[in-house]
């Protein structure tokens, strides 16, 4: 009896497309930097925004997103709480420290 040869259901084909992701490296490389620099709060808003833009361009435009892990649902739902998550925390901080 053959086997059939399986193959991975993700593919450079269906996920997201470079430049996109490029991008959102940049950015975080430069809130990184700026981190560094002292600017936790723009940092902190640098990658908040990155997160909630890349969520919401994954919702606008669906399947033509450049920009796509899973479904539409999980990648808007991570991008949302992960963007709304890192404000969140950063005030948390605030308001104990």
């Amino acid at each position: 009896m053959k086997r059939r040869q399986q193959t991975s259901s993700a593919s450079e084909a269906s996920e997201g497309r470079p430049w996109f992701e490029w991008i959102i490296a940049g950015l975080v490389a430069i809130a990184a930097v700026i981190a560094c620099c002292g600017g936790i709060l723009a940092a902190t808003i640098i990658l908040a925004i990155s997160a909630v833009g890349s969520a919401t361009v994954r919702l606008v435009l669906r399947e033509r997103s450049p920009w796509k892990a899973r479904s539409v649902l999980f990648d808007c739902v991570t991008g949302y709480v992960l963007g709304f998550g890192i404000i969140l925390t950063y005030l948390a901080v605030l308001y104990l420290a």
